[in-house]
């Protein structure tokens, strides 16, 4: 499966007024691909719309809750008026509730799973005619490292994450018996530093974090861009989030463990947070428009397994030049026989 080079790509970036969204938009302007950006806040919209345009990027905005099928059909439907065809859709809308599954009421848990399974099934339902029609493109939706390995206090996101998971890998296999030239990406971040843990709806007392360590969304971008030019079947992003997949395959009873003596005060900050302070479960708030969250200090910069991946020639010529120094210590190691041993 060949997908077009990113600077003839139109490419909807869902969930894009903020954090891994807006960067990864402003990415894919860089590379001169155009691009239709949407999330529930107008304003973030607006001002990422601006910055694009300001760096001779060529973008359009669309207000949209995923929740609601209509409006991110309405989103397919802008791309194509705007510029006449999509070629990658990349949904990476979510919200996030911090409390335990006996604080967390049903209602809550509902609305976690209306946004974060339903709009990416609603995404995809939404962008696939077009990319059908258009006959090649890739499909691009972030979810999280929990949708391999669950973390305490955020059992409906959990749950969330691995409902997609599933979703795609079915949908995955029924284009590919269709013979869809169609590329299916999951991609799993670890603990990135975005506002998103300002935003969430938090009834630990505190404000959240994520588990450390921490990645700026800059990694996360670059793993986007790569797969929506390269077929990729899972993207997960961060050292130690390979890691914990790992571990996961290895022992699920040992991350058990691990994550009843770390997994609680891990993701909390001393930051006071009341449940009645302003969040995203419902609606967008404002004043978190931006890129980075407020980790910056201790966050990482650089996955250095994920951007062997996406410099392939890199990672392959260090592997071919760690086969080609194997096979000579080898050789060197074999004794030399003389003429005597040879006949």
């Amino acid at each position: 499966m060949q997908l077009k080079p990113l600077n003839q790509q139109v490419v909807a970036v869902v969930g894009a007024s903020s954090g891994i969204g807006r960067v990864t938009a402003l990415k894919f302007a860089e590379k001169g691909a155009k691009v239709v950006v949407s999330a529930r806040s107008q304003p973030g919209l607006d001002s990422l719309v601006e910055e694009i345009r300001r760096s001779g990027g060529e973008a359009t905005a669309i207000a949209a809750d995923v929740a609601n099928f209509e409006q991110v059909e309405a989103i397919a439907n802008h791309t194509i008026e705007q510029y006449g065809r999509l070629d990658t859709w990349v949904h990476n809308a979510a919200i996030e509730l911090y409390a335990s599954f006996a604080d967390t009421t049903p209602e809550e848990f509902q609305r976690i799973i209306d946004v974060n399974l339903m709009g990416q099934v609603h995404g995809a339902k939404a962008a696939l005619p077009h990319l059908k029609r258009e006959g090649r493109g890739a499909l691009v939706h972030i979810t999280s490292v929990e949708a391999r390995r669950s973390l305490p206090l955020q059992t409906a996101y959990a749950a969330s994450k691995h409902a997609v998971s599933g979703f795609l890998e079915s949908l995955r296999v029924e284009l590919m018996h269709e013979g869809a030239n169609i590329s299916v990406t999951e991609v799993m971040p670890a603990a990135i530093n975005t506002p998103l843990f300002n935003k969430a709806r938090s009834k630990l007392g505190v404000k959240p974090m994520g588990t450390p360590p921490i990645y700026e969304p800059e990694i996360v971008a670059d793993t986007i861009l790569h797969v929506a030019e390269h077929p990729t079947r899972d993207a997960v992003v961060g050292d130690a989030g390979k890691a914990v997949v790992l571990a996961q395959k290895l022992s699920p009873e040992l991350v058990d463990q691990y994550m009843v003596n770390n997994g609680f005060e891990s993701q909390k900050t001393d930051q006071p947070k009341s449940a009645d302070d302003p969040d995203n479960l419902y609606g967008a708030i404002p004043g978190f428009d931006t890129v980075r969250g407020d980790f910056t200090p201790q966050a990482q910069a650089v996955s250095y397994t994920n951007w062997l991946e996406t410099h392939p020639a890199v990672k392959w010529g260090a592997l071919a030049g760690l086969a080609l120094g194997v096979g000579a210590i080898a050789l060197l190691s074999v004794p030399l026989l003389s003429d005597k041993e040879l006949f």
